[in-house]
């Protein structure tokens, strides 16, 4: 567990690490990158760098937690890659399962698998679901989404690599947009986020406007046409100005 600098969340929880890339979103992964720092730095975890690991360990963490917290689940992985079992990923969900006053955020990139798995999963309300969706060509991955037995379900359009006009918001819940940030960032244009922020208010689906990213994130900032975007599934009206 460790607290997070994620704009949408309070702690990252890792029952596991390590992953492949398989799509345009995963060119420049920042979790390969923290991974290979922290193999160097002789962190145990990441022992064997981005290679795929499950960490039993871990599986009992958040029932340490006094407070109720809002948890990213595998920040440095995915909990549905093709290569952790699936006995693996239901113990994964019975902790969150027996911790309702947490609330978890799962995020993957393998809506195939997700969908395939889900009728064998516990969905209590207090784990959202979440699919990643960076260009037209993985806009599949919704449908999937959609399929699942999550209550809240959400979509991270991050890194958003190009526009995505018609967005089927049918079910989804909440919506974060971002743009990639580091050294080989690739560019983000501000028509593609109003034209998705305006589907969202179309659909009274929550907008989260995450960053405009680039080389300098902390200078570009999240401010879209003067004002911050926090709205969130349960509250959908957070803008700041």
């Amino acid at each position: 567990m460790a607290q997070s600098s994620i704009e949408w969340t309070e702690l990252t929880w890792n029952p596991t690490t390590g992953c492949n890339k398989i799509s345009a979103g995963c060119k420049n992964c920042y979790a390969e990158v923290m991974a290979k720092r922290l193999k160097a730095m002789g962190i145990d975890k990441y022992a064997k760098g981005f290679e795929l690991s499950l960490h039993e360990d871990e599986l009992t963490r958040p029932f340490s937690w006094k407070q109720p917290k809002t948890v990213f689940v595998n920040s440095m992985s995915d909990l549905f890659h093709e290569d952790v079992p699936l006995s693996f990923i239901r113990r994964v969900f019975s902790t969150m399962n027996l911790c309702p006053q947490h609330i978890f955020q799962v995020l993957t990139k393998r809506g195939d698998v997700l969908e395939r798995f889900s009728d064998a999963l516990l969905w209590t309300d207090n784990i959202w679901m979440g699919v990643s969706v960076e260009d037209s060509k993985v806009k599949h991955r919704i449908d999937s989404l959609r399929a699942c037995g999550a209550k809240t379900k959400f979509l991270s359009l991050e890194p958003l690599l190009g526009p995505l006009p018609e967005l089927d918001l049918e079910g989804i819940d909440w919506v974060i947009v971002g743009g990639e940030s580091g050294r080989k960032s690739r560019p983000i244009e501000e028509a593609w986020v109003k034209d998705i922020q305006q589907q969202c208010r179309n659909t009274n689906t929550a907008f989260f406007f995450k960053q405009w990213g680039g080389v300098n994130k902390k200078a570009t900032g999240r401010l879209l046409d003067g004002k911050t975007y926090d709205e969130m599934p349960s509250r959908q009206i957070a803008v700041t100005l």
